[in-house]
């Protein structure tokens, strides 16, 4: 029986360029007329145009996502408050940071006020370069100190087009992807225009601009490009280390940019352990993706002061070893992400929870199932069937392939027989096959991870329907096999398609783009004035997460809780504030605000009377489970579930019963929000 490392060795003896990607042309090249062009000067041209495109169709992408983003809020005409406010829920709170830097006297003191931030929880000095994934506003910030672009260009401008910039990057790094793949730029094209038209599940940047994932997903892009490249055979020294250094840094930034990173890159070394184990990995060029991702997750460790998260994440876990983990795992006492657990567990049945934290996330859209209609819009461009033929394909390839190696092969010329026949798949593809399915599981499971599926779907696709060793398969099996034949299908389908896709969607764009709209949010903006010229600047306001982002953002007041989920004495602090929408006494609510210092608490009439979600769901339903009361309204409550001794806080304060008056005094009010003030007394 021939074992698995001596197959391997056979293998690296006969390994040849036989599917290089840029050099899968050959043949065609040598049938085309001498006058045209050499060999050489046609693979240049080739690279010319193809990169060429690549930068232009990358910036035409940012710029079509920013001009979207002002038509749909006039953001160079509203005001500076609604330009804040525009920047909804954690995404608020992320650009306070920024602001807060640039409004600092220096540098220094910036950075300071970071690590010692006495404001974003009150009664608490944390450390927000640990707790919070913010490097890039602190970079972004003291670039625009730096350069002398203060004069022509506003910060919040700087803040907003270096995103949109990434955008561009993003595009080009999928491009250059499906390039690799396929061996012609014309797949890069597909992919990209793929990307545009469905723009609706494949991005939300032009509406969630500072949003964690919106600055990592282009470094992980450019993370897949490169180990792409650096998966394929017989690279020259140099080019591999470039290539190693160019995944280095990509990991380390995608890291240092997203707090989820550490369960993107699991997902990333289940990968490459399940190709290693069917031997559709180089064992050596698979030990140092392992390395590189173990050193970028350590050296962001270090860069959040040892953030326990990091230090204890199952990416770390399962990199070094169980034993290893759990030894940490314990000294560590990890709390930080166990709600992801429970949420987790609950979400694929393994246990009915009351827990709050829990509920709140199945009970998000965002964390919900993918919703089907997802696959019709997918279906309008196309996209969904080509990546379905393409993925049938090369899972059955990939069946036949790992059946092989995980056979007893009993002679290296049957393992020779077996490399240069037709039933082959090299480790670049490979990779970016298990990649997008383990990564369309996830997304299928949680809507919100499916920016990662429906763009690397693209690449796939669009790879697929220019890659010669598919149409040759495919061909091969309906007995029309025929070199022309495979030249005229990879270059003639995805032209056709996209065709089709300028046909059809181009008129669409074009109305978008002439569409003009304007924010407008006058019950927040008349809020957050209001708060800035008759509250204190050392006032410690309460109320929802959502808010709370908003008033740190527009008004620097202190808060006492805000969207940053990843703690567990946050959560706590969270489900304590929100008693406010429960059913609880006066005395009781005005006890847990004042234990965190609050001067004012902020009542939305939303969230006290929602009806955006159905019940058991709402936020005051999730508040009545967690304290063990039956829920309001028609419909059945678990026969443990016992009626409130009070009625509903947020109802109830409004009719100014004495018994709320004693402890709080309304000061402002609209449409949407009412505002309280606490009293001193115990």
């Amino acid at each position: 029986m021939m074992s698995i490392r001596q197959r391997r060795e056979i293998r690296a003896t006969e390994v040849s360029e036989d599917f290089p990607a840029q050099e899968e042309n050959v043949k065609l090249e040598n049938k085309l007329p001498s006058g045209c062009t050499s060999r050489r000067l046609w693979k240049i041209l080739s690279l010319t145009i193809g990169g060429t495109i690549a930068l232009c169709i990358g910036l035409l992408t940012s710029v079509y996502l920013a001009t979207l983003h002002e038509n749909d809020l006039w953001f160079s005409n509203i005001k500076e408050v609604e330009r804040e406010i525009s920047f909804r829920t954690e995404c608020g709170l992320y650009y306070s940071y920024y602001k807060q830097m640039l409004q600092a006297p220096t540098l220094v003191q910036g950075f300071r006020g970071l690590i010692y931030d006495n404001k974003t929880e009150s009664m608490k000095t944390i450390n927000l370069l640990q707790r919070m994934n913010i490097y890039q506003e602190v970079f972004l910030s003291i670039l625009y100190r730096v350069l002398p672009i203060q004069k022509y260009l506003e910060p919040v401008y700087f803040y907003i087009y270096t995103l949109f910039g990434l955008q561009a990057i993003y595009v080009t790094a999928l491009y250059i992807t499906s390039w690799l793949l396929s061996g012609t730029w014309l797949s890069g094209l597909l992919a990209a225009f793929w990307y545009v038209t469905n723009r609706i599940d494949t991005t939300r940047v032009e509406f969630t601009i500072p949003l964690r994932e919106n600055w990592a997903l282009p470094f992980f892009a450019i993370q897949i490009a490169a180990i792409t490249y650096f998966l394929r055979p017989n690279l020259q020294p140099l080019s591999e280390r470039l290539t190693l250094l160019a995944i280095f840094i990509s990991t380390f930034l995608f890291s240092l940019t997203w707090q989820f990173n550490q369960f993107m890159m699991l997902m990333q070394a289940l990968v490459l352990f399940t190709l290693d184990s069917l031997d559709m990995l180089p064992a050596v060029k698979a030990t140092w993706l392992y390395g590189i991702q173990i050193t970028s997750l350590l050296l962001v460790c270090i860069l959040q002061f040892f953030n326990s998260m990091i230090l204890g994440s199952l990416l770390i876990s399962f990199n070094l070893s169980v034993f290893v983990a759990r030894k940490l795992q314990k000294i560590l006492n990890l709390k930080s992400d166990e709600h992801i657990f429970k949420f987790l567990k609950a979400k694929f049945g393994l246990g009915a929870t009351r827990d709050f934290d829990a509920n709140l996330y199945l009970c998000e859209e965002a964390f919900g199932l993918l919703p089907f209609n997802t696959f019709g819009r997918l279906s309008d461009t196309l996209l969904f069937y080509a990546y379905v033929f393409v993925l049938s394909i090369t899972v059955t390839v990939a069946f036949v392939v790992a059946f092989h190696n995980l056979s007893d092969s009993t002679s290296q010329q049957s393992v020779g027989k077996m490399e240069k026949g037709t039933v082959n798949l090299k480790p670049e593809t490979a990779y970016n096959l298990i990649h997008t399915i383990l990564f369309g599981f996830l997304a299928l499971s949680t809507m919100r991870m499916k920016y990662l599926w429906t763009s690397h779907m693209c690449v796939f696709a669009s790879f697929g329907l220019c890659s010669p060793e598919i149409w040759e398969l495919l061909l091969k099996s309906v007995h029309l096999y025929n070199p022309k034949r495979i030249c005229i299908m990879r270059y003639s389908v995805p032209i056709l398609i996209l065709l089709y896709l300028c046909y059809k969607f181009w008129p669409g764009m074009m109305d978008e783009l002439s569409e003009l709209r304007e924010f407008y949010d006058p019950d927040t903006v008349e809020l957050m004035n209001w708060i800035n010229s008759n509250t204190p600047r050392k006032a410690v306001f309460a109320g929802s997460m959502q808010l709370l982002a908003g008033v740190k953002l527009c008004t620097g007041r202190t808060l006492t809780n805000h969207p940053h989920y990843e703690d567990s004495s946050l959560r706590e602090r969270t489900r304590a504030v929100y008693q406010i929408y429960a059913k609880r006494a006066p005395e009781e609510v005005h006890a847990l605000l004042r234990s965190f210092g609050t001067d004012y608490v902020i009542l939305e009439d939303s969230i006290c009377y929602e009806r955006r979600h159905h019940r058991g769901c709402r936020l005051r339903d999730l508040l009545d489970i967690a304290n063990g009361h039956m829920m309001d309204g028609p419909g059945e409550n678990d026969p443990d579930l016992k009626p409130a001794d009070h009625p509903r806080f947020c109802e109830e304060i409004k009719r100014n019963l004495p018994p709320y008056v004693a402890h709080f005094t309304r000061v402002f009010q609209n449409k949407t929000f009412h505002v309280y003030k606490l009293s001193r007394n115990k």
